[in-house]
């Protein structure tokens, strides 16, 4: 095992969730500080399981903020009754996590935690994807049309949604996933195209059977397959500076209804005029903490437009830290050192994947970018597969049954490559 960069025994990362972005999270800690993370989770699912770098704490309910707020002062208190010198680091990856978090900040910095996100005000801003929209709009980030469906009154007989008139096809979706998070009814997905605008009708009145209140936006649909979409994480410090600007050019995305939009495949790589809309945007709003923003290139024109921004670092983060930007280094120096890092703009070519590079392959058409995935694919960075600390058998099991679980997904939900990519 490779001895990690600065050896700092004092830290410990404590992270809510239980995904791959999680344990990416936990190996980034590991290894720049060479220390392991405790996890805060309902189950001990196949992406932090059997680890030797984390500690998995569960509750009995994991949607329960009070019980997962609960869990992490303890942690806090456990820890420092031990050795008093340890400095936490609360981390959330997924948005109602976050929100959690935030709204319970004064609590858990009083229990010894550095909770590094942004205040609520602006979380509530920003997170929200019609509000977001709104907020791009006046600092000019390119957005497509957008319009905003809201469901606060559709228990009234006579609420009807607005006219939409983005154009068809569109694309619909939750404006913020924390009020779609617990909302069930056939035919859920986390993204919908729609044709027509019969199938709209449709959807807006499952929504409204269902008890969703929350607000939906129809969006003008970008034509163009997965490798048009680009993902960029920023880190941005008490100061308001931006110490990281990181970049990938998306290959493939997740189909299944609960996981799309979630990439699979990316190359790391400079973005350009993206970075430098993303820095206006979170200069403009004062942003702080991490951002990961969507983006998608029109292949019409080669205009782009940015879908959202997540007021975190984002499930995939560790192409950031395999383009050799460990993202720990980030947080750390800010919030627990105290320490103005000089800015990095990640410029370095890497393949970061989940998937087998044949079944990659079979999606990637371009010939350009098929002929880069091999090259890089000597070298491809899964963000599970940390065999020099954490190569277990039951480790090293579990990531061979998730990339043959891969195949079973893509040939079930996507198994030929369509012009949109849905």
């Amino acid at each position: 095992m490779s001895r990690p960069a600065q050896p700092r025994p004092e830290l410990l990362p404590v992270i809510l969730g239980g995904d791959i972005g999680v344990y990416a999270l936990a190996r980034a800690f590991h290894e720049e500080y060479g220390v392991g993370s405790t996890v805060i989770s309902g189950l001990v699912p196949g992406p932090i399981a059997d680890s030797r770098i984390i500690t998995n704490v569960t509750v009995a309910d994991s949607h329960d903020e009070r019980q997962l707020v609960d869990a992490a002062v303890r942690v806090a208190r456990e820890a420092l009754a031990a050795d008093p010198g340890r400095r936490l680091v609360l981390l959330a990856n997924s948005d109602w996590l976050v929100r959690t978090v935030v709204r319970a900040r004064g609590e858990l910095e009083a229990a010894g935690y550095v909770v590094p996100f942004l205040d609520e005000d602006l979380l509530d801003s920003v997170s929200d994807k019609a509000t977001f929209a709104e907020v791009a709009e006046k600092v000019g980030l390119a957005v497509p049309r957008t319009v905003v469906v809201d469901f606060a009154l559709a228990d009234d007989p006579a609420w009807a949604p607005p006219l939409v008139d983005v154009g068809w096809p569109l694309i619909a979706k939750a404006a913020s996933s924390a009020d779609y998070q617990d909302v069930e009814f056939p035919g859920k997905r986390k993204v919908f195209e729609i044709g027509t605008q019969v199938e709209l009708d449709d959807l807006w009145d499952r929504l409204r059977k269902a008890g969703f209140r929350g607000r939906f936006v129809a969006q003008e649909l970008i034509p163009g397959d997965d490798t048009q979409m680009r993902s960029i994480t920023a880190y941005v410090d008490g100061h308001g500076e931006i110490t990281l600007m990181a970049g990938a050019h998306v290959l493939l995305e997740e189909h299944t209804p609960n996981g799309l939009g979630n990439p699979a495949a990316m190359i790391t790589g400079d973005l350009g005029e993206m970075f430098d809309q993303a820095r206006a945007f979170l200069t403009a709003t004062g942003y702080r903490g991490f951002a990961n923003f969507d983006v998608k290139v029109d292949p019409r024109d080669g205009r782009f437009a940015f879908f959202e921004v997540n007021p975190r670092i984002g499930r995939n983060n560790y192409y950031v830290t395999a383009a050799g930007a460990n993202v720990a280094r980030f947080v750390v120096a800010d919030h627990v050192d105290g320490v103005r890092l000089e800015p990095v703009r990640v410029a370095t070519e890497v393949l970061y994947s989940v998937l087998p590079t044949g079944l990659l392959l079979h999606y990637v058409l371009d010939a350009g970018l098929r002929d880069k995935v091999k090259r890089l694919a000597r070298d491809t960075h899964h963000p599970l597969a940390y065999w020099a600390a954490d190569g277990g058998p039951k480790r090293r099991a579990y990531v061979a049954a998730a990339k043959l679980n891969q195949r079973r997904k893509f040939r079930r939900w996507y198994p030929n490559p369509t012009q949109t990519g849905f």
